[in-house]
C-alpha cells in the first residue's frame, strides 16, 4: 500500500467535504439529539460521512470503515485497513459557534496508525501525518515537541471534570488546574489533540472518547513526539472507546499521576 497516495486522496476528499461544511454555515440545519440534549447530530454530519464513505469505497473497496454516524462497518477488527471517520468533530460548536469543529480521519493497518488527518475548514488548516514522515499543518512541518513541566503548561480539560462526577477525581483535577499555567476547553477532541501537537496546548485529558474522535489526532501527535495513552499508560486501541491522556513529554508523565 502506498500510504502517501492514500493520504493524498483522503486530503482531497476532506477539502471537498470542508467546502460543503463552509457552505452549509449559511443555511438552515436539521438538528437532532442522540444520547442527551448536549449530544447533537445534524443533517450535515450524516451527509459528510456518507460523502466520505462513498469516495473511500469507490477507490478502496476492500477497506473497512468505522464512522461516528454508523454508515460504515458495524464491527471493528484490527485486521486489514480501517478508516476511522468523524465527519464533524465538535458538532455543538458547528451549530452554536460556526467554528472550532473539524473533519477527522485516522487510517490504521493491522492496528497500527498509518495516516492521521484533521481538517479545520473555517481556518483552512489541514493537519496531517503519514507514519514515519513527520506531521504538517498545511505545507509547514510541525516541529518535534520539547519536554515541559505542568507549571509552564496550558492543559486542555472540560470544566465538567472539575465538578463532581463519576469519571475523574474532581478535587485532583482542580489541583492540577491550579498548578498549571492555565486550562482551556475547545469542545472538539481532534482539534485539542492537534493543538497539543502544535504546542497550542501542552496536554489534553478526557475520560471518554471513541476511536473516530482520537484516530487521526493520535497519529499526528505521535509523529511529533507526543504521547497518547489511556489513563493507565497503555497504548490506545483503534476499535475501543475509553479515556485519553495526550501530552508533550515531561508533562505527560506528570499528568499520568493525576489520572492513573
Amino acid at each position: 500500500m502506498d500510504w502517501n497516495e492514500v493520504a493524498l486522496h483522503a486530503k482531497q476528499w476532506m477539502l471537498e467535504a470542508g467546502g460543503l461544511l463552509r457552505d452549509s454555515l449559511e443555511t438552515s440545519l436539521t438538528i437532532e439529539t442522540k444520547s442527551n440534549a448536549s449530544d447533537l447530530v445534524t443533517n450535515m454530519d450524516r451527509h459528510i460521512e456518507q460523502f466520505l464513505i462513498e469516495k473511500i469505497l469507490e477507490r478502496y473497496p476492500l477497506h473497512r470503515i468505522l464512522g461516528e454516524e454508523g454508515y460504515g462497518n458495524e464491527e471493528g477488527s484490527l485486521q486489514g485497513t480501517l478508516w476511522l471517520i468523524d465527519p464533524i468533530d465538535g458538532t455543538m460548536n458547528f451549530v452554536h459557534q460556526k467554528r472550532n469543529f473539524v473533519i477527522s480521519i485516522g487510517i490504521y493497518h493491522n492496528g497500527q496508525g498509518k495516516i492521521g488527518l484533521v481538517y479545520d475548514p473555517v481556518h483552512d488548516e489541514m493537519y496531517s501525518a503519514v507514519q514515519g514522515q513527520g506531521a504538517y499543518c498545511n505545507d509547514t512541518e510541525i516541529p518535534k515537541l520539547k519536554a515541559g513541566i505542568v507549571e509552564e503548561s496550558v492543559i486542555g480539560i472540560n470544566a465538567t471534570w472539575l465538578t463532581r462526577n463519576r469519571m475523574l477525581d474532581y478535587e485532583r483535577m482542580g489541583e492540577l488546574v491550579r498548578r498549571s499555567r492555565g486550562s482551556r476547553s475547545y469542545g472538539c477532541a481532534a482539534l485539542e489533540m492537534v493543538y497539543v501537537a502544535t504546542g497550542r496546548l501542552d496536554g489534553y485529558i478526557t475520560p471518554r472518547l471513541s476511536p473516530w474522535d482520537f484516530g487521526g489526532g493520535a497519529v499526528i501527535l505521535s509523529e511529533v513526539g507526543g504521547i497518547v495513552t489511556n489513563f493507565n499508560g497503555v497504548a490506545l486501541s483503534p476499535i475501543e472507546k475509553g479515556p485519553i491522556l495526550a501530552a508533550r513529554p515531561g508533562v505527560y508523565e506528570e499528568l499520568l499521576t493525576y489520572v492513573k
